[in-house]
Order: C-alpha cells, then structure tokens, then sequence
C-alpha cells in the first residue's frame, strides 16, 4: 500500500512536470534514457522507478519544485492576520506562514521552511491524509478543501490545538499543489 502510494505520488509529479513544460512523453523518457511505456508506467502510478532513475528524477523535479511559489501568495500569507500556514501537498514541507501561526509556535519557523512537519500531525490528521485518495482529492482540481476534527498534539514547540482542520488544495505557481492549513476552533 505505501509503495503503491509512493508510486502515484511521484508519478503524479512527474506527470505535472512534463505537462506543465509541455514535454512529449517520448522526450522525456529519452532524457531519463527509460521507454516512453516506462515512463507512462510512472507517471500512473504502476511502477517506481529503479533507485538510480529515482536519484534523477528526484533531481530534476527538486529543481523544478525549489519553493517556487509566487511571490503574491506568500505575501498573502505572511501577511494574514489569522493563523494559517501554506504546506507541499506531496512532502508537508513549510512553505509560508502568518505571523498569528508563528506567535503559537515556541520555536522559529524559519528553520521549518522546506522540512516536513508530518512529525507534528495528530492521528486524525494522518487519518485524513490517508483517506485523500478515496475522498477524491488527488482526481480534483486545486481551490477544494476538507474539514475535520482533530485532537491536540500535546508538542510545546509547534503545537496543534483541538480544532476543526481546514485543508484548502492550492495550485502553486510552480505546477505543485499546497495545502492551506486553518483551524476553527471547535465550540
């Protein structure tokens, strides 16, 4: 199960990456030096790469994915007078923050920016991460959210109060789609 959520993780990235350059199939599987059904394979998910294509293709796409978010939307964020925080839909990784999130947090965000914070994640958010796929989420377009309720985290440092969570699916600049994260408190 994990590997196969591996599989269409990346593949899905790999998808995006090709089709947002609008690169043929054949091209890149070329430059990969793999067949184009090999890279079809990939790309939906049926196969993972060997470990040194996957060295490769992680390269390439990191290069591509290096926080290349728009400027506005960043601004947007550091600038909401509520807590939100923007994380990659595929690692969880920090990409912006409100300073209302940041005064909740006992440690400095900025050494967060680009690491998972999957670490920090209560059982009902790691539930729901988990059920995305069934919910739709991967096959709809970026702007839907989810809601639910989740437990505290009882970590001093980025903690997580019980809330209602809310995910929003944000397309990025760069092809790769965030993850806006609010709370509603839970009444």
């Amino acid at each position: 199960m994990e590997l196969q959520s591996d599989a269409q993780g990346l593949g899905r990235r790999l998808r995006r990456f090709r089709v947002l350059r609008q690169i043929k199939q054949a091209s890149l599987a070329a430059d990969l030096g793999v067949s184009q059904g090999m890279l079809s394979r990939w790309e939906s998910g049926v196969h993972l790469p060997s470990p040194q294509a996957l060295v490769r293709i992680e390269a390439m796409l990191a290069q591509h994915e290096s926080l290349g978010m728009d400027s506005s939307l960043r601004r947007l964020i550091e600038s909401a007078p509520f807590p939100v925080y923007l994380v990659s839909e595929h690692k969880l990784a920090l990409l912006a923050l409100s300073p209302a999130r940041q005064a909740e947090w006992r440690i400095d965000a900025s050494a967060w920016f680009g690491r998972s914070l999957q670490g920090f994640a209560t059982p009902e958010i790691l539930d729901t991460e988990r059920r995305l796929q069934a919910l739709g989420w991967f096959e709809g377009k970026p702007s839907q959210a989810v809601r639910f309720a989740t437990s505290g985290n009882a970590n001093a440092d980025i903690p997580i109060l019980p809330s209602t969570v809310v995910w929003e699916r944000i397309g990025l600049a760069d092809g790769r789609t965030g993850l806006l994260v609010s709370n509603e408190a839970l009444v």
